[in-house]
C-alpha cells in the first residue's frame, strides 16, 4: 500500500514538474512571437522553435495523460508544417491563440469546460494554402494517409473545398485522436503499416464512440480485393487515379459534407 501511495505521490510530482516547465516554455513563445512582431527574429528561426517545441510538449503531455494539451501542441506543429518562407500577417495573430490555449490548459489542466474536439476547432486553420478564393467550411477532416505527394494532393484538394484537414501518418495515433477529437470525417489509407487502414476503419465504425464519424477509405487496390470486402457498407471507396475527384464528391455528398 505504501509502495502504491509513494508511486502515485511521485508521479504527481513529476506531473506538476512537467506543468511547471511546459508553463515557463510556452511564455518563452510568448516573448520570442513579442519579439518576431517586432522584426527582430526572422520567420525561419520563429518555425523552427515553435515546431520544437510543440513536438516536445505533445509526447511529454502525453505521457502524463494531458491529452488536450497534447492535441492542441499537434495541431501546432501541424499547422506550420507548410508554412511559407515568407509568413503571411495573419501568423502572428494565429501563433497566438495557440499560445494562450497551451498556456490555459498548462496553468489548469483539470479545469477545462471544453472538449477537445471543440477546442481543435477554434484554433486557427494551418498555412500552406490561400483562403482568399475559397469558402470556408466548419468540416473537420482527418487524413489517416503515410507522407508523400498522394496525401499532399488528397490534403489540397479538400483544402480548396474550405474543409480544415489534419494528417495523421500513423494509424494508433489516430486511433486516439479520433475518439478524442471527433472529427466530421476520416480518410484512411487502406494500406498503412502497423494497425492496417481497413482494420482502422472497422474499428471506427463499429465502436459506440465513434461510429456516428463518416468513414472513408482511399485505395488503390481493385474494387474486387477481398480486404476491400470486409468494409461495412457505409463505408465509401476512393480509388486512387482518374476516378479519384468523382468518387470523393459523392462520398462527401453521400456524408452531406457539401
Amino acid at each position: 500500500m505504501t509502495e502504491n501511495a509513494n508511486y502515485h505521490d511521485l508521479s504527481d510530482e513529476l506531473r506538476r514538474e512537467f506543468l511547471d516547465e511546459a508553463s515557463e516554455t510556452v511564455q518563452g513563445l510568448d516573448v520570442l512571437l513579442d519579439s518576431a512582431r517586432h522584426g527582430h527574429k526572422a520567420d525561419a528561426e520563429v518555425i523552427a522553435e515553435f515546431r520544437r517545441t510543440a513536438l516536445r510538449l505533445r509526447g511529454q503531455a502525453s505521457n502524463f495523460g494531458l491529452r488536450a494539451l497534447s492535441t492542441i501542441a499537434r495541431r501546432l506543429d501541424d499547422y506550420l508544417a507548410q508554412a511559407p518562407k515568407v509568413l503571411p500577417p495573419r501568423v502572428w495573430d494565429d501563433l497566438q491563440a495557440y499560445i494562450d490555449r497551451m498556456q490555459a490548459l498548462a496553468d489548469n489542466p483539470d479545469h477545462t469546460d471544453t472538449e477537445t474536439s471543440t477546442l481543435v476547432r477554434a484554433l486557427p486553420r494551418k498555412l500552406g494554402f490561400d483562403l482568399a478564393d475559397i469558402a470556408i467550411r466548419e468540416v473537420e477532416v482527418m487524413l489517416v494517409m503515410p507522407p508523400g505527394a498522394q496525401t499532399r494532393y488528397v490534403e489540397r484538394e479538400l483544402q480548396q473545398c474550405g474543409y480544415r484537414t489534419l494528417v495523421v501518418p500513423d494509424t494508433i495515433d489516430a486511433f486516439s485522436l479520433a475518439v478524442q477529437s471527433k472529427p466530421d470525417l476520416v480518410i484512411i489509407s487502406a494500406l498503412m503499416p502497423h494497425l492496417d487502414g481497413i482494420d482502422l476503419a472497422i474499428a471506427l465504425v463499429s465502436m459506440p464512440s465513434t461510429r456516428n464519424i463518416p468513414i472513408a477509405v482511399i485505395t488503390s487496390l481493385d474494387s474486387h480485393n477481398e480486404s476491400l470486402a470486409l468494409l461495412p457498407r457505409k463505408v465509401p471507396v476512393l480509388h486512387k487515379g482518374p476516378s479519384f475527384g468523382d468518387d470523393l464528391f459523392k462520398a462527401l455528398d453521400d456524408l452531406f459534407l457539401i
